[in-house]
Order: structure tokens, then sequence, then C-alpha cells
């Protein structure tokens, strides 16, 4: 079978400039799991939904005249203090406890959450129009629109922020300790439930601000959270916590990837595409483990 993609080359340029573009801001949400599944051993599989909630904050700004753009300002803060807040109420309840207990538990939170924008939102597409316009490269014939150039450029900037901050405030350095040895933490007078809970708002707060280029850049319905929880599952599985540099590298491979399946295979297999790698990489972790446990035994 022929496809375009290999019949035309200059569509591999667009692709793997689309899906670079498109994975830094995946590796954005994959870090905030990361981070609070390296800190908390807990497994958010509310994470896409955070996401698009922190999207429609930035939507309902674009009905009343305000600027999506600015939501990358306005829906961090509004998501780390829901973030703190989910803590306090349900997820400090299941820190500590079995790891499938968080995965219940954060799964009972997504489907409140899809029902909740459900209802205030409604179930229609919606998209928040950002007006950027697009760049024309390579005389024209690989189009990127300012929208993805604009999510990828305030995705490294949030993340570089976020380094910094971690590396150098008080906080950031009591979540590094607690991450490593919660015990210890605790025993040197670190206030581990603080911790826990600035990281579940971190989190939600990276959530906020990737939904709001989700909003000017793509669509956002309440049932659309899911592949952005599987992506960031799959992405923190290939890096590792607490590796930052692989968390960017496998999001960009996997935005490739998307693109160069949506290319081949068709728009409406790419989720499709997304979940049967993500198959194949439980696998393949799965093989890898066992044979690791017969060559120790």
């Amino acid at each position: 079978m022929d496809y375009l993609i290999f019949q035309v080359p200059i569509l591999m340029v667009q692709a793997a400039m689309d899906g670079i573009l498109l994975g830094i801001l995946f590796a954005l949400i994959a870090y905030g799991m990361a981070l609070q599944w390296g800190v908390m051993n807990i497994i958010n599989i509310a994470q896409g939904e955070l996401v698009i909630l922190g999207g429609y904050i930035a939507y309902t700004m674009y009905t009343i005249g305000i600027h999506p753009a600015f939501g990358v300002i306005i829906s961090p803060i509004i998501m780390f203090f829901l973030g703190w807040f989910l803590y306090k109420s349900i997820i400090h309840r299941v820190v500590d406890r079995d790891l499938f207990i968080s995965i219940l538990a954060t799964f009972g939170i997504s489907i409140l959450a899809q029902q909740l924008m459900n209802f205030v939102f409604g179930a229609d597409v919606v998209v928040a129009q950002s007006n950027f316009g697009t760049t024309m490269l390579f005389d024209e014939r690989v189009t990127l629109p300012n929208a993805k150039i604009f999510s990828a450029l305030v995705s490294i900037i949030f993340a570089i922020a976020l380094i910094f901050y971690m590396k150098k405030s008080k906080l950031g350095r009591a979540i590094r300790a607690t991450s490593q040895n919660s015990r210890a933490a605790k025993i040197l007078g670190v206030d581990t439930e603080k911790v826990y809970a600035a990281t579940f708002g971190i989190n939600a707060a990276l959530c906020g601000v990737a939904g709001t280029l989700i909003a000017i850049t793509f669509t956002l319905h309440p049932y659309v959270g899911l592949p952005y929880t599987v992506r960031s599952f799959m992405i923190v599985i290939i890096a590792g916590l607490g590796n930052l540099p692989g968390v960017a590298l496998s999001g960009m491979g996997l935005g490739v990837f998307e693109e160069f399946a949506d290319y081949i295979l068709g728009t409406e297999f790419r989720i499709g595409a997304v979940f049967l790698l993500l198959v194949l990489i439980l696998v393949y972790r799965r093989f890898k483990l066992s044979r690791k446990r017969e060559y120790l035994t």
C-alpha cells in the first residue's frame, strides 16, 4: 500500500515538526504526573480531567472576552488550589495505602470531574480561538500554527521555572527530600503533609497550564481527558520517575509517533495507535521484568 507521506517527503518534515511541538506539551503534563507519583506513590487516573478542566478555565475567559492565552497565568493558580483541596478532601486518605487504592480513588475523581464538566459546560466540542496565525517554512510547504509554537515555548518556560523552583526554594528541597525518603524527611522535621498537598497542587497547576494550551491549540469536551492520562502514564513509565530529560525526549517521541500514525493510519486510528503502543510497552516491560527475575534466581 502506497502512503502519501512516503510519496511526498516534505510531509515527513511536517509530521516531525508537528510531533515535536505536540510532544513538548505532552511532556509538561507527564512531568506533573511523574512529580506526584514519585513523591506520593500515587498514579493519578484523573490527570487528563485536570488538564481538560484547566482548558475550560481558559475557554471561559475566552467567552467573556479575555484572550485565552492569559489562561496560562490564571488557570494554574485556580488549579493549584483545586489540587490542594482534592488532596485535603480525598487524596490524603489513600497516601501510603496500596497503589491500587489510589488508582480507584483517582478513577472516581475522574468520573466525577467528567460529569461535572458535562453539567457545567455541556457536551459540545469547543475551542478557544487564539488568532495567532500560521508560520510558513520551506517555501510555504510546511505550515506550523503559531498556537502550537506558543504552546511549546510556554511548556518549556514552565518546565524550566519548576526545575529552578525545585532546586532553589525551601519547599522544592522539601519535596525532593520527601521523594527520596519520606520517613527520613519526616524525622528531620519536614512537614510531609504540607509537601504532599503542595505536590498535588503543583501537578494540578501544570495541568492547568497544559489545559490552557490545549484549549487554544486543539479542542475540548468533557470526555477527552483519558487519552492525556494514557499519554502521561506512557511517557512516565518509559522515562522513569525523576528523569526530566527522559520525560522530554519520551514526550517528543510520542508526539512524532502520533503524527506519523495520523498520516499513515488516518485520524480515526490516531488514539487507537496510542493505546496499542501502551499495551506493547507494558508487555515489553513485563517480559523484561520476568527475564530479570529469572536471571536473579
